[in-house]
């Protein structure tokens, strides 16, 4: 997969159409954080992180599953919130983050890449490189 530019994720953050009452996004770490920002300030909402370690960097899986290895963010009366991730590949990091956030919250995937129906960009053939990352 070409990388998006920036200019082309902002244009498809803005043009996308989010579910109504989102309460706040959750962005989970690391690749999630940039994207769960440029959500929570399109939805002008506040934004939590959970950080999880599974790949490494070369994107291959170093454990059975992912680890939690930080905090479960408080999310005071937040209802309805996005959990945002960069991609989607197994869903595995996905379902490792709802499974520690509050049960009775309604929680709803996003993610920039993924053949999925909540992904901006649905072509998961390789691995993107992030405008944002150092390279």
């Amino acid at each position: 997969m070409k990388p998006p530019t920036f200019e082309e994720i902002t244009t498809r953050l803005a043009q996308w159409r989010f579910p109504p009452g989102v309460d706040g996004v959750v962005g989970i770490a690391s690749g999630g954080v940039v994207p769960a920002a440029l959500v929570a300030q399109r939805l002008g909402v506040g934004l939590r992180v959970i950080a999880l370690s599974y790949r490494n960097a070369a994107n291959e899986p170093q454990f059975g599953s992912p680890q939690l290895v930080s905090d479960v963010p408080g999310l005071g009366g937040w209802k309805r919130v996005l959990l945002v991730d960069d991609f989607y590949m197994t869903g595995k990091s996905w379902q490792a983050a709802r499974a520690v956030l509050p049960k009775h919250i309604e929680v709803l995937p996003f993610v920039l890449v993924g053949d999925v129906d909540f992904a901006l960009f649905r072509d998961s053939k390789g691995c993107a490189e992030w405008p944002w990352q150092a390279g």
